[in-house]
């Protein structure tokens, strides 16, 4: 299989998921539950893909270093060591948003949602941008 499709593949999974969320997140301030709904679960598919296809691309491929220098190095090693934490942080924060939407706990998925909506967002974005620093600059 070629895996150089596999970083590119990645880089559009995490930009569809950002949207996802975006899109997601306009239908809930119009109180449009279901299409909210909709994009939810489906930025959670998308981001669940990605997933799968990141673990298989660095089980067979390993790390790719990063080949900057100077400043810019400095700002890729922040916002890899950002993405990665928060990454790692937001996988109970969606699940547990997830659950709490999908059994209808409206009050307590709002509080979650809250804190959950902008990290995962953060990380889609920053993994696109780590795409683009390590294979396209």
């Amino acid at each position: 299989m070629d895996l150089s499709k596999f970083p590119p593949l990645n880089a559009s999974l995490n930009a569809t998921s950002g949207l996802l969320l975006l899109l997601g997140y306009a239908f809930i301030r119009q109180r449009a539950m279901k299409a909210h709904a909709m994009c939810m679960v489906a930025a959670c598919c998308t981001t669940i893909l990605f997933l799968g296809c990141y673990i298989y691309y660095h089980a067979h491929h390993g790390s790719e270093p990063y080949k900057g220098t100077g400043p810019m190095r400095t700002v890729y090693f922040g916002i890899l060591i950002s993405h990665t934490i928060l990454a790692i942080t937001i996988l109970p924060l969606v699940i547990r948003s997830l659950y709490l939407g999908l059994t209808g706990n409206f009050v307590k998925h709002s509080r979650v949602a809250r804190v959950t909506f902008p990290l995962w967002l953060y990380v889609s974005v920053t993994g696109v941008i780590i795409y683009w620093m390590l294979y396209r600059l």
